[in-house]
């Protein structure tokens, strides 16, 4: 009777600690800031791709990773298996010849629709190209009233590798949810793709 009585102690105090593990399992994942003063977000948060898939992993039904990229990268790049596409700017229509780039407008309709997806509380974990929209896009939800926003540093695609001798030169291939082990593909599901009419 002894026995059985210590086995079922232990056994409470081992569902516990893990209880406790998996609770705090986001935050003993967070990355440290990065070194680029222009990725660092409000709330001090931040996540490497790795660590967001860990902490989905941990906990799927309470950490989102959100893709805020625009929903042509969603679609044409691919995007995380798990993630829903709120995108925090909108291609501008144009081409602009100076800059040789296709500028980027504000989506009027960011907040609201992560307020349709989310509560304030939710642990989120935002993720565009390689880590600047998503600081624009947690700054955004903090002023919202929103609480517990990492920010992915790295991204989907990752930085430019800037050695010169290398054969990747200027590519994308530099860490990124996409060039690590971390689930992607390209199929577009209705559940997560962004419908700015909703």
């Amino acid at each position: 009777m002894r026995n059985r009585l210590c086995m079922t102690r232990l056994c409470t105090l081992t569902l516990c600690l893990a209880f406790a593990c998996s609770a705090f399992a986001p935050m003993a994942l967070a990355a440290d800031p990065p070194q680029d003063q222009r990725k660092h977000t409000k709330l001090g948060k931040y996540a490497t791709a790795m660590e967001a898939y860990e902490m989905w992993r941990a906990a799927p039904g309470s950490v989102f990773v959100v893709d805020v990229r625009t929903p042509e990268e969603y679609d044409f790049l691919g995007h995380p298996t798990m993630a829903p596409n709120v995108p925090v700017q909108l291609w501008a229509g144009a081409f602009d010849a100076k800059k040789k780039a296709f500028p980027l407008v504000d989506n009027p309709k960011f907040v609201e629709a992560m307020k349709q997806r989310f509560k304030p509380a939710d642990t989120l974990v935002l993720m565009c190209r390689s880590g600047h929209r998503s600081v624009l896009a947690t700054h955004k939800l903090v002023e919202a009233g929103f609480t517990n926003v990492y920010s992915m540093v790295d991204g989907f695609e990752g930085d430019k590798v800037a050695d010169k001798a290398s054969p990747d030169f200027g590519k994308r291939t530099k860490e990124g949810w996409r060039n690590s082990k971390a689930p992607w593909t390209t199929d577009l599901d209705e559940k997560l793709v962004y419908l700015p009419a909703n």
